[in-house]
């Protein structure tokens, strides 16, 4: 009877002691939690890292969740954040959140109270991105901002942001993929197409260039900006035709701009479309009396005007001349008195601007105002110097 007492006795033991070793597996994680109440939050770490690598409690969201509190508590600590790498709270307080929601979904009681404080984690995020750029530190803001990305996939500004550190230390191939990531997410934006097209010129890619601007035309037809860059892109590569289909558009849209005016003013010029550019100088001038082209221009046509009946009237034999030379020349003057107020327009307007000067003074003589053409013969040859 005493023998079958004892093996009856180590029986019980041994029953006994499989929910204790439980217990124990779960102890751990119930000394993180009460080690982060009483703000130990070195041994809450030590205590909660080795439950999650124990299969008992690994699986478990209370242990996930538990330890995205004690990792986001340590952030901001003054004592136990020197503790952790760079990066290192933000990372893991979101990769345990995120498994928590993974285990327990977003309805669960870890998985909810997860959720929110993901919330909270996106804000620590961003506001170290910014105090980093702040302080020019661009390596930890682009870290931050891609932080703040992970932590809510959807959200647009950090992508934006870490776009604009990426530029502030010149790695335009990281600015690019941001704003490439942006297009992506259907962020709109016609400054986003501006921030590309300007990468692109910066690096000499012609190409790409040229894809982004019909990218953004294709966006935003009806963008200023972009259909002047496209005009501009017409006339370097001598497409006159497609520059007035695209300069005509663009007035269109922008009736009110000077410049447009002055630029289809000039390629009408080219085109020996004489009446035509001299209505558009005069529309340009008309909507900015400041348009340096614009008055520019007008002085020329007038300069050409009495030039050419100049020319005529030293052409004419004797007998023509007597007859008509002396009209030609009372037009020659006429046309060079014209010229004057938009030369001096254009030259108030750029005051060193040689072009206007020579034909400016060349006019004074013309006219016999002697003293205004050697004045302006002195200053070109002041700046010959």
């Amino acid at each position: 009877m005493k023998k079958t007492f004892l093996t009856l006795s180590a029986a019980t033991v041994l029953a006994a002691g499989f929910p204790m070793l439980v217990s124990a597996q779960n102890s751990a994680v119930t000394n993180a939690i009460l080690n982060q109440r009483t703000g130990l939050l070195d041994k809450a770490r030590a205590d909660i890292d080795k439950a999650i690598v124990n299969e008992k409690t690994s699986g478990k969201a209370k242990t996930w969740y538990t330890r995205g509190e004690i990792y986001q508590g340590m952030i901001g600590n003054p004592i136990y954040g020197k503790q952790l790498q760079p990066g290192e709270g933000l990372q893991k307080a979101y990769e345990s959140y995120a498994k928590t929601i993974e285990l327990d979904t977003k309805t669960g009681e870890f998985g909810k109270q997860a959720d929110a404080k993901l919330e909270g984690l996106y804000g620590v995020a961003f506001n170290d991105a910014v105090n980093s750029y702040n302080a020019k530190e661009y390596d930890k803001a682009i870290a931050s901002y891609k932080m703040a990305s992970q932590i809510k996939p959807q959200d647009t500004t950090a992508v934006l942001y870490s776009a604009y550190a990426s530029e502030a230390k010149q790695d335009f191939a990281g600015a690019k993929a941001s704003y490439s990531q942006l297009l992506g997410m259907n962020y709109k934006s016609a400054s986003l197409y501006t921030r590309l097209l300007q990468i692109a010129k910066q690096q000499g890619d012609k190409e790409e260039a040229a894809n982004v601007l019909q990218q953004a035309l294709a966006a935003y037809p009806n963008n200023k900006a972009f259909m002047l860059e496209d005009l501009n892109v017409a006339l370097a590569s001598g497409r006159g035709d497609d520059a007035l289909g695209k300069i005509n558009k663009a007035i269109a849209a922008d009736p009110a701009n000077s410049n447009l005016y002055a630029v289809r003013g000039s390629m009408y010029d080219q085109q020996k479309k004489t009446d035509l550019a001299l209505a558009d100088y005069r529309k340009a001038v008309e909507l900015d009396p400041n348009n340096f082209d614009a008055q520019f221009n007008l002085g020329v046509y007038n300069y050409n005007r009495a030039a050419d009946s100049y020319t005529k009237a030293s052409k004419m034999d004797l007998k023509t001349y007597q007859a008509s030379g002396k009209k030609f020349e009372a037009d020659g003057k006429k046309y060079f008195e014209a010229s004057v107020p938009y030369f001096e327009k254009a030259l108030q307007l750029q005051p060193e601007d040689r072009n206007t000067l020579v034909s400016l003074q060349k006019v004074y003589f013309r006219l016999g105002r002697t003293a205004d053409s050697e004045r302006l013969n002195a200053k070109l040859k002041t700046l010959s110097k």
